[in-house]
């Protein structure tokens, strides 16, 4: 699936504003001190006639006091002013900016492993955190600067009328003549920080794929290859950066120059008024002191238009993964699902993994009953973890149905699906935290006793209690403190706390050495006891157990039974076994 169609700018707009609406109050305190900043700021420009007429032209005893004080009392009501509307408007940004990230975490939560197939880890991570980031100067942007530098420049425009209504004529009519370049560099920027903002997704996805892969790296002896990739992506970034940062630099010398002009051609007029005795020396600076501060915030606001093409490529990319439908969810109406009590039934089930893709399961007919363990075989590509996987409704099927005693999955809650199902897979997946959290993780609110007597139940408590802080160690990322046999034994641990009544076991001994195979085997023989269990292994001896067994090939069942059964067939079992006989004996294959 595609990603979804792009927003319009003012689709964009309007769901950013959305975000800021909440806080309408903050933001409208916020508003009235960039009123008192703006007025201040026409104050400063306004006094300035004073300074020189009263203070420099022909000094008055009174006003030499007056005005310094005036000037004191502006500064003082400006400092304030700016700071209290900084930090509102920081803290407003800020908070948008937490619950976008929020939001799109919560999203990822919901969707479907089918997008997490298609997407690399390292750009979802991007989205959450560059992406995201870049947003953040749109929205304070938006919500502080350009409101705080429109307020001054129509309090500076203000003045600038006052003063001299002809001479604001000339001034003022050099600024449209900025807009139309102004508007085409945002553009151009626009499609730069886009670009940037993939190349970064790029990077992300590079350092998650090599970090979390280094052994492979070093083992292969791959660390210069993987540098030298990692540098041109480095400085395929560093080019993007470099068009940003002149494009952004272009606004500020057009603009100077524009003023320059504008600047010239004004102390040229004024020098003539005030020879004709039309206008005072104050009136002239008043006037250009009020101009060259109405540049300044026109400067700014044409570098935030620069802020907001950037946030706004981010919102794009942000809303695209917002917009990404959840694949699987509850329907209306959907009911908890109880325990079953008597069989989990696959009727004519199919699946494809997209709508122009090959079924990978054809026509499953299958039925489990209750504390029956059922192992599934075959080669690599049969379809045995698909099958599996649309259990807790990981994927949806295509065609068909899956039910726990006579109830159809999609008509329950996921959730109470999914509490009904415990997983252990050949991939451990334990979390940078202590034993006991990774051991609770099912069951966060187990007691103290319950999950020492799942570890010991998973023979995991001998290895646990010798570890530097017993349950309370942490075991690092994916558990990479430990060994494949004790990662697998906490993971058990973890599925027996949890006490549920399906269980899918996917390779979970096919990684390991023989004496933790063999703590392993045990640790399982104690979890799927009681429990209806799907096991999925390669190795045939792991299965021979099984109250039934299941060969897959090419999607579908092409053989059942019991071990001893399916070998007196001679079928397609028969020759997986004799196959595993002479791997096991270091026999070539034939």
């Amino acid at each position: 699936m595609q990603d979804q169609p792009t927003r319009s700018d003012a689709g964009l707009y309007k769901l950013l504003l959305e975000r800021v609406k909440p806080y309408w109050a903050r933001l409208a305190f916020a508003m009235a001190l960039m009123l008192i900043v703006a007025g201040t700021n026409g104050a400063l420009a306004f006094v300035v006639k004073n300074v020189v007429n009263d203070i420099l032209v022909k000094p008055d005893p009174v006003m030499m006091y007056m005005v310094p004080l005036a000037i004191i009392i502006i500064y003082i009501f400006k400092g304030a002013a700016g700071y209290g509307q900084n930090v509102i408007m920081q803290w407003v940004g800020q908070r948008i900016i937490t619950e976008y990230r929020i939001a799109l975490y919560a999203h990822l939560q919901r969707l479907s492993m089918g997008y997490y197939d298609r997407k690399p880890t390292g750009e979802l991570m991007s989205r959450i955190t560059n992406d995201v980031n870049m947003i953040q100067g749109s929205v304070s942007s938006v919500v502080t600067g350009v409101l705080r530098d429109v307020f001054t420049v129509f309090a500076l425009i203000g003045v600038v009328i006052y003063r001299d209504w002809f001479l604001s004529i000339f001034a003022l009519g050099v600024f449209p003549l900025v807009v139309i370049p102004i508007v085409k560099l945002g553009r151009r920027l626009r499609k730069i920080s886009t670009s940037s903002q993939e190349t970064m997704a790029d990077v992300s996805v590079l350092l998650h794929e090599t970090i979390s892969g280094a052994r492979i790296v070093k083992g292969f002896c791959r660390e210069e290859y993987e540098a030298e990739r990692f540098a041109k992506h480095a400085w395929r970034l560093f080019a993007l950066r470099v068009k940003d940062v002149s494009t952004r630099a272009l606004s500020h010398p057009l603009m100077e120059f524009l003023g320059g002009m504008a600047m010239a051609g004004i102390m040229i007029y004024g020098g003539y008024q005030i020879q004709a005795k039309a206008i005072t020396p104050g009136d002239l600076m008043s006037f250009l002191a009020a101009l060259m501060m109405l540049y300044e915030p026109v400067k700014k606001i044409s570098s935030l238009n620069m802020e907001i093409q950037n946030g706004l490529a981010a919102a794009t990319r942000v809303y695209q993964l917002l917009d990404e439908p959840v694949e699987v969810t509850d329907k209306p109406g959907a009911e908890e699902l109880k325990p079953p009590a008597r069989d989990i039934e696959f009727r004519e089930v199919s699946f494809s993994y997209g709508a122009e893709s090959e079924m990978v399961l054809k026509d499953i007919n299958l039925t489990v009953p209750v504390g029956q363990a059922l192992a599934l075989v075959g080669t690599s590509g049969g379809g045995k973890t698909t099958l599996v996987n649309l259990l807790p409704r990981f994927y949806e099927v295509t065609r068909g149905a899956i039910l726990f005693d006579g109830v159809d999955i999609r008509q329950v809650t996921l959730r109470s699906l999914r509490s009904r199902i415990s997983i252990v897979t050949q991939q451990t997946i334990l979390f940078n935290d202590t034993v006991r959290a990774n051991i609770s993780y099912g069951r966060p609110e187990a007691t103290e006793q319950e999950i020492r007597d799942a570890a010991q139940a998973a023979y995991a408590l001998e290895f646990i209690e010798h570890m530097p802080a017993g349950f309370d160690t942490v075991i690092g990322e994916g558990g990479v403190l430990l060994s494949g046999g004790q990662r697998q034994r906490l993971s058990i641990a973890r599925a027996l706390l949890a006490d549920r009544p399906v269980l899918i076991l996917d390779e979970a001994t096919s990684s390991l050495d023989t004496e933790s195979e063999l703590y392993v085997q045990k640790a399982l023989e104690n979890l799927m006891r009681g429990r209806t269990t799907f096991v999925i292994a390669h190795r045939l001896s792991t299965v021979q157990k099984a109250d039934r067994i299941l060969v897959m090939a090419e999607g579908r069942i092409v053989e059942q039974g019991r071990h001893e059964e399916l070998l007196a067939q001679g079928g397609a079992y028969h020759r997986l076994y004799k196959m595993q006989f002479r791997v096991d004996q270091g026999l070539e294959v034939d």
